[in-house]
């Protein structure tokens, strides 16, 4: 009895720690010869770090990560709309983290090997579909072969094979008009230090923050990323983390951008490379799961980068998918109870983004009302509203503070199926 993964990305390989910790045999086939450190920076929240900490990844990740302090939203003047704390400064029992992608995902793979064995992982083997009996579940590889198990969780990320197979005419993830220009740069920290920053509006955007500590020198690894709107009914380029782009496609619409704690050209200019990555997601299905197969991550639930959702719910699927095993042993019933628990949350976030609820909605209004002037907020949108606007979005996600503090480990220390 086994499980059979389809991915080594962070949602794959999460569930093998998980699967790992609670005694469930598994195997992850990873569509890539070799796992390398791909993407740039990411924040893990609050409920994500508790379930790394949980699997007793806490020095791993400190080594790799900045605990976030500050979130910001700012105008395209560079005015404060709204400032919170973050992470433990903001009441939750855990911290929140900044960190590169690449650098989550080699550790997780790394302690992955240490703890089970490099004959966890299959590399170099594409999973192209599925098959399930009454009993047990296959995985098809590219090359024609396949692999016996007991379930089998899609992990393979937007393009899902196994997902496209569930829902053979949904077609290509759906774009929404935007850019991305994501890239890492040596600079000064701001507003403190380890501090994010969104600023603009919803045609022009710039997102900065810390994924190190700052060297001898002052300066920090300042992970950033530019936003421009287009057409959406323009043709777009298919989303890759290796795409290298050229800055003057849209260096000039940030040159005025210094504000004394930020100089985004400057910011822009220092970058080594620049990669280019539209903004897509696609629509919530209906189910993920078929009999003994399930998807997770950004397999069940591809969402626009906003509110720092990602990676961090891709690991609460996985360490929820071990709760229910633990529950009701490798079945699935166990894959069903996983998708009843998460799907209407993932969907309500989705949507949340794609209609312009999320967090930075703010910043779009601010524009609207006075274009980004103003000697402070109150002048134009009242403080408690945008409080309340930022604990409803925490809400929505599931790490509201107290929620999240009072809630019960998702899996019990020590815990291991029967």
């Amino acid at each position: 009895m086994s499980i059979l993964i389809a991915g080594g990305g962070i949602a794959g390989l999460s569930l093998g720690l998980t699967l790992h910790q609670i005694g469930v045999p598994f195997h992850i086939y990873e569509s890539a010869a070799e796992l390398r450190p791909m993407g740039v920076g990411i924040n893990l929240q609050p409920n994500a770090v508790r379930e790394l900490l949980d699997l007793g990844l806490g020095e791993e990740l400190e080594a790799i990560g900045v605990q976030t302090r500050q979130l910001g939203f700012y105008s395209k003047l560079g005015n404060t709309i709204w400032e919170e704390p973050r992470g433990r400064g903001a009441g939750y029992a855990w911290p929140q983290y900044s960190v590169h992608r690449g650098a989550l995902q080699m550790m997780l793979y790394r302690t992955l090997l240490e703890r089970a064995g490099p004959g966890c992982i299959t590399t170099g083997r594409r999973a192209v579909g599925f098959e399930t009996t009454a009993d047990g579940a296959a995985l098809l590889l590219a090359g024609g072969t396949r692999a016996e198990g007991t379930l089998v969780v899609a992990a393979d990320g937007i393009h899902s094979a196994l997902r496209a197979q569930m829902v053979p005419d949904e077609g290509a993830p759906i774009w929404n008009g935007r850019i991305l220009w994501r890239a890492t740069t040596r600079a000064p920290e701001f507003k403190g230090g380890a501090a994010m920053a969104m600023i603009g509006h919803d045609q022009l955007r710039l997102v900065a923050y810390p994924i190190s500590a700052p060297d001898a020198d002052g300066l920090v690894t300042m992970n950033w990323i530019a936003e421009k709107s287009f057409d959406p009914a323009a043709p777009w380029r298919r989303e890759d983390w290796n795409r290298p782009a050229d800055i003057a496609e849209f260096l000039p619409d940030f040159e005025d951008w210094r504000f004394g704690w930020i100089d985004v050209p400057a910011l822009i200019r220092g970058a080594d490379v620049v990669y280019e990555y539209p903004m897509v997601d696609r629509d919530p299905l209906a189910h993920w799961t078929i009999g003994r197969v399930t998807l997770i991550g950004d397999a069940a639930h591809p969402t626009y980068p906003i509110g720092s959702n990602g990676a961090s719910q891709a690991i609460v699927d996985a360490r929820i998918i071990g709760a229910q095993l633990l529950a009701h042993g490798l079945t699935p019933t166990a894959l069903q109870a996983y998708e009843d628990a998460v799907r209407p949350l993932a969907t309500a976030v989705g949507r949340a983004n794609r209609a312009g609820g999320g967090p930075d909605a703010v910043l779009q209004r601010v524009e609207d009302l006075c274009g980004g002037a103003f000697d402070h907020i109150d002048e134009v949108i009242p403080t408690t509203e945008l409080a309340a606007h930022a604990a409803r979005y925490k809400s929505i996600a599931g790490f509201s503070i107290e929620e999240l503090n009072a809630r019960p480990p998702t899996i019990a220390a020590g815990a291991r199926l029967a």
